[in-house]
């Protein structure tokens, strides 16, 4: 430890005393007198003279205390210095702000000199413009030219003015002379292990020591527990690369000598549906490989990208299936008037009569990729699961035919659902019907069978319903048949996908059904192993009526309204604003509503029928509007029209689901719904309905 404050000889420690500061003490002290000259000469009996005294006696009390105070604080104390400085492993030492060395330790007499002074010129020429960052509070990095090398320094500020100047030791990297191993591998070149460390070695990844540089041709000299339970035993000398599927072991070899550092995704060979990343470590002639199992992570992924994928297609499939719907209102409206034209009897009658029944298929293909997209039109009721199955076990049992056995098994305590009955019954009626194909197609015959049950919430994850909350009600229909391949297993739900021959299968079977589960707020899984049948399980939430509805639903049963009959005369008289993007639908819909007897006043888009309504304010009875239209749509028109509409009725007329826009109706009364495609006779009930009503 070197310590520059001393002056003496014999180094006792005392500061160097600055001629300046004695000289002004010195100063001091005779102005003092001169000044108290006059006062004792007066004589201390006057009060000008005490007073005088006094203020003389206080100036240079307060002149000695700032002089000792600017000789004390202006350099640090040798003792405190020392401590500090020798308690650093680097080179450090005190400086003052104008570059004296107050203290300094060992390191730095080594590395430096004992210069009392910091270097001065090109050499701590960095260094000063630091230290003046430093005496501001910041701290500093700068360079001191030491034997004719730059070493990087850095600037601090300490208690009193005091700056620290460190030298932080240099860290030598190291240089990783490239060999002749097959590949490059994570880490750099370490001494050789011995045996896995205590941390590999109860680490719940897997972990191997490697004899060589050629991670998939080297033997295993030592394996953890962990990586016994993913692959199976693995000796000593046993073959690493024998422990990868050898499909991706190839893949990996290929990534390897690409230069590629991992990780390297790789399946297991004693089972190869089993993921895992493969990361390698160098040391010094051995490797250390480590293995983590990430199936789990990848079958998430894997849901996740199907799940974005069956959205898209959804959406798609709606978008189609709406312009579809507007396309074939119109042609069924033009059948209608044709059909009303030629009779039955009529040589066209036939003809148009087949024509109709061929859009009448077409629009049952629209409903079923409404289902699949979830935008069809629903009318849920609450349904007791029991009977729901037994009223349709008769319809099931006829489209089986006599070589397939239905069997049924009905839960006990079975719960309501609250969900369309026609929609349910069309989901399990298409599960029976592609498990009785797979049964005859594989062996000419079999077992479908259906069962219903209450689940609680452990039994309806246990059975492939990870986010069930509460009671489940459960639908499985299951056959014996042949199973769904593993490469089927994630398409069979996407739209058009069908492994049955041409002309036998649309491939919509299974797309509908998924598409009423998930609007039903329901949950759909598939359990299948090759050649032991396949179980489709649906999952829907428990319907728990309120008391308030139990006892209307009583009320209900007691005394059950009469639903109004239809019509027979179609024929009325008001004026109707009929709001329709589609030419085609609106002009034929407006002419046969003409015909009988109705005056229509018809609008192409939202803007254009407010307009209407306002020229025609108070006089309208009806509006009839598309939901989806450009610029204002169906609901927005309603709210922005009905100043001019007064309690005039609705109807909305659309081929997406009521549900997609009954929240932006709320606070509106008087509004019905008629999804498309629609019929002539169909409109004109309800148009007359509504108008009655009113």
């Amino acid at each position: 430890m070197k310590d520059f404050g001393a002056t003496d000889a014999a180094g006792a420690g005392k500061r160097r005393p600055d001629l300046l500061i004695w000289g002004a003490a010195v100063f001091l002290v005779l102005a003092a007198v001169f000044a108290a000259a006059p006062a004792l000469r007066a004589g201390p009996a006057t009060l000008a003279g005490l007073l005088l005294l006094g203020g003389v006696a206080g100036v240079a009390i307060l002149g000695l205390v700032a002089i000792r105070a600017s000789t004390t604080t202006g350099d640090p104390e040798p003792e405190g210095a020392e401590a500090f400085v020798e308690a650093l492993s680097e080179p450090a030492a005190v400086t003052a702000a104008d570059g004296r060395v107050l203290a300094a330790n060992l390191a730095w007499v080594q590395a430096v000199g004992d210069a009392r002074r910091l270097p001065r010129g090109a050499a701590g020429a960095r260094l000063f413009a630091a230290l003046v960052k430093a005496r501001d509070g910041q701290r500093a990095e700068g360079t001191l030219v030491i034997a004719g090398q730059e070493r990087r320094t850095e600037a601090a500020r300490l208690r009193g003015g005091r700056l620290l100047v460190r030298l932080p030791s240099v860290v030598e990297k190291e240089v990783f002379v490239p060999t002749a191993a097959p590949a490059p591998v994570v880490a750099q070149s370490a001494p050789a292990p011995r045996t896995l460390d205590a941390f590999s070695g109860a680490s719940p990844f897997g972990a191997a020591l490697l004899e060589g540089l050629d991670p998939f041709n080297s033997r295993v000299l030592e394996a953890n527990p962990a990586l016994a339970a993913m692959t199976g035993a693995v000796p000593s000398g046993t073959l690493f690369g024998a422990l990868i599927d050898p499909p991706s072991r190839a893949e990996a070899e290929t990534r390897l000598a690409e230069g590629k550092s991992g990780p390297f995704e790789v399946r297991l060979a004693r089972d190869p549906a089993r993921i895992a990343h493969l990361y390698l470590y160098r040391a010094d002639g051995r490797l250390v490989a480590y293995l983590i199992d990430v199936s789990e992570q990848k079958q998430m992924e894997l849901q996740l990208a199907q799940a974005q994928k069956m959205q898209a297609i959804g959406q798609l499939a709606g978008g189609v299936a709406h312009d579809f719907n507007n396309l074939l209102t119109a042609i069924q409206l033009r059948l209608d008037e044709l059909l009303h034209r030629h009779p039955v009897g009529d040589p066209s009658y036939e003809g148009l009569n087949e024509i109709r029944q061929t859009g009448v298929r077409a629009a049952d293909l629209v409903r079923k990729l409404l289902a699949f997209s979830r935008k069809q039109t629903v009318q849920r009721e609450v349904l007791e699961l029991g009977e729901l199955i037994s009223e349709f076990e008769v319809l099931l049992r006829r489209l089986l035919r006599e070589d397939v056995k239905l069997v049924t098994d009905y839960g006990r305590d079975l719960p309501q659902v609250r969900a369309d009955k026609s929609q349910l019954e069309t989901a399990v009626m298409n599960l029976a019907v592609n498990a009785r194909d797979a049964v005859r197609a594989a062996k000419g015959g079999g077992v479908v069978r259906i069962r219903t049950a209450r689940l609680t919430q452990d039994e309806a994850q246990s059975l492939g319903f990870p986010g069930a909350e509460g009671d489940q009600a459960f639908i499985e229909v299951s056959d014996d048949g042949p199973g769904i391949p593993p490469e089927v297993m994630g398409k069979i739900f996407d739209p058009f996908f069908t492994t049955k021959p041409v002309g036998e299968g649309t491939g919509l079977g299974l797309a509908t059904v998924y598409g009423i589960v998930k609007q039903s707020d329901g949950w759909i899984h598939v359990h299948s192993r090759p050649g032991e049948g396949a179980a489709f399980r649906i999952f829907l939430p428990v319907h728990e009526p309120t008391p308030a509805q139990q006892a209307a639903a009583a009320t209900a049963a007691a005394a059950p309204e009469a639903k109004p009959r239809p019509p027979r005369d179609l024929s009325g008289a008001g004026r109707i604003l009929f709001v329709e993007d589609e030419d085609a639908v609106r002009g034929v819909a407006a002419r046969l509503l003409r015909a009988r007897g109705y005056e229509v006043l018809e609008a192409s888009d939202g803007e254009e029928a407010l307009i209407i309504a306002e020229e025609h304010a108070g006089t309208i009875d009806l509006l009839i509007s598309d939901v989806i239209m450009p610029g204002i749509d169906g609901p927005t028109l309603l709210k922005k029209a009905r100043a001019y509409l007064g309690n005039a009725p609705v109807m909305f007329i659309s081929g997406y689901a009521e549900a997609e826009f009954s929240d932006l109706l709320e606070g509106e009364t008087g509004v019905t719904f008629l999804p498309k495609p629609i019929d002539i006779k169909t409109l004109a009930e309800r148009v007359k309905q509504q108008l009655q009503a009113a």
